[in-house]
């Protein structure tokens, strides 16, 4: 499976809760998936999706899934100590790890290659972290979201993208309809 289709699977999973989508295609796919006022789509920020969801989660009760890429967790490892060391049960960091930096051109990533993002996230002290294969992501995140316990789901799957357009929402929208969303 490609994050695309992996996405479709899990979209009636995450649709009722807070979700912040990764930047690029990621949020693009979701967009065009299951656009709905509790997704944040990142427009900008390469790796800020999961410190995003973190705070987002530090700040109110509601369960948040924070959707990452592998190469987007590479330009900011320091979100995994700081996940650990924040612990909020109601957030799920979950990591689409297709091994390639899939926005830009399905560069490889060293998750692709040596590192481990499974390891690096135990490594930091993050107490749940489960490693799946694409098809059992949506059994994975349904066990994480049950368990109210603050969890990194790292999900491998296969490279590749889907063509489709920009989300042409304007960004001034997308927050103020997440943020009523929030408060609802």
């Amino acid at each position: 499976m490609i994050r695309s289709e992996i996405l479709r699977e899990i979209a009636p999973i995450l649709n009722p809760h807070l979700v912040v989508c990764n930047i690029g295609l990621p949020s693009q796919e979701l967009h065009m998936i299951d656009d709905n006022a509790r997704n944040f789509y990142m427009l900008g920020t390469m790796g800020l999706s999961s410190s995003i969801g973190l705070g987002l989660a530090l700040a109110q009760d509601k369960t948040v899934i924070s959707i990452d890429g592998d190469g987007s967790v590479l330009t900011n490892l320091g979100t995994l100590p700081t996940i650990a060391n924040n612990v909020a049960d109601n957030y799920i960091l979950l990591i689409i790890d297709n091994g390639s930096y899939g926005s830009t051109g399905d560069q490889p990533t060293y998750a692709g290659m040596k590192t481990s993002l499974t390891a690096v996230a135990q490594a930091c002290g993050c107490e749940n972290v489960v490693e799946v294969q694409d098809v059992d992501c949506g059994k994975a995140l349904e066990a994480a979201i049950a368990s109210k316990k603050m969890t990194v789901i790292v999900c491998k799957c296969d490279s590749g993208n889907i063509k489709l357009p920009v989300i042409t929402k304007d960004p001034v929208v997308i927050r103020d309809r997440f943020m009523t969303a929030v408060q609802a």
